[in-house]
């Protein structure tokens, strides 16, 4: 498909949206979750925080999450070679440092922590890469993007749009 398609397939999917929009239904909520999210964010590298969201949003299957984030990685400086392999970073290792891959294992088991909950050593594993304080902010970021997530895929949003953007 061409950019012009895909702009024009971005524009009829939003347009036969039919589901709330959460930011103006529960407005008090989306500003909660918006300060919880830059709280989260605090101190950590704005890169980290990019793939911790990209993996979270794969696992959890949110189109509109991974193509913002994605998005916004880009612009952050990160490489289409790391982003390509953040879905598969465990075959790809090397190209990720250990701290990084610490906070990868961490976001799969929070995000997924209903099948095996947070096993002791991949919590010790990210302990082993940062001091508490940022490793409370990474669990954090985790849990943010889980929410953002799942608004999304709620209320429908469309991948391709950007409501900051506007």
């Amino acid at each position: 498909m061409t950019a012009a398609g895909i702009t024009t397939a971005i524009a009829e999917a939003e347009a036969s949206r039919s589901r709330l929009d959460f930011a103006k239904s529960a407005p008090k909520v989306f500003r909660a979750v918006i300060g919880f999210d830059a709280a989260a964010r605090a101190g950590l590298d704005p890169a980290l925080v990019e793939l911790i969201q990209i993996r979270a949003s794969h696992l959890n299957h949110c189109a509109y999450c991974l193509h913002m984030h994605t998005g916004d990685a880009r612009k952050a400086g990160e490489s289409e070679d790391r982003l390509h392999m953040v879905a598969v970073w465990r075959e790809a290792r090397h190209f990720f440092t250990p701290k990084e891959q610490a906070a990868l294992a961490l976001t799969e088991a929070l995000t997924l922590v209903a099948d095996a909950g947070v096993p002791d050593s991949v919590h010790a594993e990210a302990a082993a890469h940062f001091e508490e304080e940022e490793l409370a902010h990474v669990i954090a970021v985790i849990c943010t993007i889980n929410t953002w997530n799942r608004v999304a895929l709620a209320t429908g949003k469309v991948a391709g749009t950007d409501e900051r953007a506007g």
